[in-house]
This record gives structure tokens, sequence and C-alpha cells, in this order.
């Protein structure tokens, strides 16, 4: 049930600490905002609180991966080879079990929403599911764990440039750019009347696995108010593939294609020449750094400060969720701007709530979060704990973790309560590590 009214210690928002704040929730939406006021009667009453976080970027399913990965070292493609294993695996039941584990999981640490980059569309050998079964899986897993879902259904045409699909991805490809807009918008209807809150967005996967000419297709046929997200220059050799094929950077090839404005969301960003950087803050895109795994895979560190000043807007998401704490990715974000300049302090404590919260959620084609006619998405944080003792409230996000998360609000309802919700996070840790541990396990998973 939604709360009307929600009375709150201490929120923390706009480079602002307010005290004593009512917000009243209609539905989903902050309505009405009263200052230095009393709690009433029937209010919920928190202490200290942020926005909601954005999680701008997700591959779900990577999360079984989360543990089972180091021993052998290697890079991002001798990883991608454990990722397209796993993929393979993958069954509609199965698929809902592990998205409803890991969006619990992410509401527990503070997500409000989650752009889920999706592209395991069909059947191993690539025919199609019978009505968009693995979609409708992870719409249902957004609804059990609470959180606000925009799909990315992502467009996935080419194993490489000017090559097909390789076996192992043959289950994320439509043949064509005109097949998936036509399924694009298939899912749309499909979604409308069951689903009214989840937000149908776009993705390319990258210029790897798109060809030009489909960018631009696609590009043309989207709605307009469509969020798009594309992988974009994570690695060096995606650079250096496009390069080879059309003389150009990944940016100056979704230039030409019509693809940069402000509805794009370019996830990693990490290897940019300069004429990349203002190409992409003259569009103002979305540039949406996963620090967490951008670490974990030995990306390297983007020009995170550099697009924020060449107009971008930077978000941050969790992307293959070996970490799940918008705290984390926040301060990842921060410490490698320090680590790269040498110098402290690169994006101030109001700046990089904004990137977690306004912006993450801007991203996803969603509404600012706890603002007056924004949405009613909340996250109580211990003020308290061991980790944040004596912190100043606007610098908790600096201090505090996902374990200091108390409740998470998503449209005024409470979706995760720490004092509750012990046997729900316990559920999704047996779920998701016998997954893990047999991935074989999903093949006999029923509905």
């Amino acid at each position: 049930m939604s709360a009307e009214w929600i009375w709150i210690d201490t929120l923390v928002r706009g480079g602002h600490t307010l005290r004593s704040v009512r917000l009243r929730n209609e539905t989903g939406m902050v309505a009405e905002e009263q200052l230095g006021v009393p709690a009433c009667e029937g209010d919920l009453v928190l202490g200290t609180v942020f926005p909601a976080f954005g999680n701008a970027h997700s591959h779900v399913f990577h999360r079984l991966l989360r543990g089972r990965t180091h021993a052998d070292g290697g890079t991002f493609w001798s990883w991608r080879e454990k990722m397209y294993a796993l993929a393979g695996s993958l069954t509609p039941p199965a698929f809902e079990s592990i998205a409803a584990a890991s969006f619990t999981e992410m509401v527990a640490s503070g997500w409000g929403a989650v752009g889920e980059f999706h592209y395991v569309h069909h059947r191993v050998d690539g025919a199609p599911y019978p009505d968009h079964d693995m979609e409708l899986a992870l719409a249902r897993a957004a609804a059990t764990a609470g959180i606000r879902l925009t799909l990315l259904d992502t467009c996935y045409l080419t194993g490489s440039i000017g090559k097909g699909l390789a076996p192992e991805q043959l289950r994320f490809g439509d043949g064509g750019a005109a097949r998936w807009l036509e399924r694009w918008f298939r899912l749309r209807e499909r979604f409308a009347d069951e689903y009214p809150e989840l937000v149908l967005g776009a993705a390319i996967h990258s210029v790897r696995a798109v060809p030009a000419t489909a960018i631009a297709e696609i590009a043309r046929a989207l709605p307009a108010e469509v969020p798009l997200h594309i992988h974009l220059s994570e690695q060096v050799a995606e650079n250096e593939q496009s390069l080879a094929a059309y003389g150009r950077t990944p940016t100056a090839v979704l230039a030409e294609a019509g693809a940069l404005s402000g509805r794009l969301s370019v996830v990693h960003a990490t290897h940019l020449s300069d004429g990349d950087i203002v190409l992409l803050g003259e569009a103002g895109v979305h540039a949406v750094f996963c620090p967490t795994t951008e670490a974990d895979l030995g990306d390297g560190l983007g020009p995170a400060s550099e697009l924020f000043a060449a107009g971008a807007r930077l978000a941050v998401g969790s992307d293959q969720n070996a970490v799940l704490d918008p705290l984390l990715e926040l301060r990842g974000l921060e410490a490698g701007e320090r680590l790269r300049s040498q110098t402290r302090g690169r994006f101030s404590p109001e700046q990089l709530l904004d990137i977690g919260t306004r912006v993450g959620y801007s991203s996803l084609g969603l509404q600012a979060p706890g603002l007056i006619g924004g949405l009613c998405d909340l996250v109580e944080v211990d003020a308290a704990s061991v980790r944040t003792a004596g912190s100043l409230p606007e610098q908790l996000l600096l201090t505090g973790t996902a374990s200091d998360v108390i409740r998470t609000i998503v449209a005024g309802r409470v979706v995760y309560e720490r004092s509750r919700d012990s046997a729900r996070l316990s559920k999704a840790a047996v779920d998701l590590a016998r997954f893990a541990a047999d991935p074989a396990a999903m093949a006999e998973e029923n509905s």
C-alpha cells in the first residue's frame, strides 16, 4: 500500500539539506511539499533520505558470474566467453527467477529504477519464443521486486563489423533492423495494457554489433520520446574495428547515422578521442559510467570530467552486477577521476547525488525522483552506522554503502525495508546460488 504522506527528518536533495519535510504522494508522484512541519498521525516517518538512485545500465543475468571469474585472469574478451556460455543456458522461467532475485538486491541497495539492457530475446537456435517470453519474464520480475523498469530492448545483428553472428550469439539477433523494429513495436503493444508503468526503451548493442546503415534506420524509426542506449568505445578493439571499416570512430559513426541526441545514452565511453568528446557534449547525451564493472573487467578509466565539461550528462549503472551498490558506483566515479588527475573533489557531493538520482532517471526516460511534480521514489539511509557515524548528511553517499539502506520507496510504496525483508533476501540468495553453481538447472526450471 502506498503512503499518502511521508514525513522526513532530513532530506538531502539538490544541494540542500532540508529538515522536517512532509511530502504528499498522489498516484506515485510528489504532489505537495511542506517544510519545517511536524509529522502527523498516519504519516510514513523516515530519518535521513535521498531521492532514489537510478541504475542506468544493467545486464541482470550477469549477476550469476559474480565471484566466479577471477581465478583465470584474462581480459574482457575472455570474460565474455564465460558470459556467452551462461546466456546459452537461460530459459524464460529461470531468467525470471534470476531477474527477480537481482532486482530484489537492487531495491535493497537503494536503486529505485533500472535500465535493463536486454538482448537474450530468442531460443538458443535463434527461433522466436511464442509471446515475447524473455521480455515478459523481466517485466514480471521487476513487478515482483518493486523496482521501476525501463526495458532497453536491444538490437544485436552481427558478431563484429562485417561478420555474422557466432553460434553462441544466435539468440540475440533478429536478422535485420527492420525485423527488430517490427518486434519492438509488437512488444510495445504487448506491454501497453498489462505493464503500463514499464518504460519500453531501445538499445543498439554497439557499433560492432549493428551496422551503420541499421543504426541510421533505427534512429529514424523509433519515436522521439523513446530512450535509446548503446555501448560505446568500451574497448580499444572496438575503435580499431570501426576505424578500419568506416574510417571513423564509433562516436563519429553515430553522428553520421543521426543517432546523437539528448535521448541517447552512451555506456562506458571509455576510449574517446577529443573530437568524440566534443560531439557527445554538443549533443547533450547521457554518458553512463559503470565504475565497478569497468574496474572488474579492466576496461580503463573514461574521461568523465571532460565529458561533463563538454555538456554530456553523467549517470551510473551496475552493468554486470558484480557489485550492486549505487554509493560505490558514485564513489568509483569520483575515485577514478582522482586517480586520473591526482586531485580530490573532482565532482562535488551535490553533483554526485544528481548523477546518481535525477540524471540516472532521465537516462531511463523517467521524471526526477523526490521533487514536487516528480516521482515519489526515495531511499532512507542509516546516518549513524559504524560506516556513516559523524558524516555530514550531504556527504553520506561518500561514506555509506548499500548495507546502510533502511528503506527504498517507489511510487510512495515501501518496496524494501531492512527490518522485515531478511527472508525475502535469503530466498533471492538461494536462487542466485543455485543457478550460479549449476547453470544446467536453468533448463529444468519450470513455471
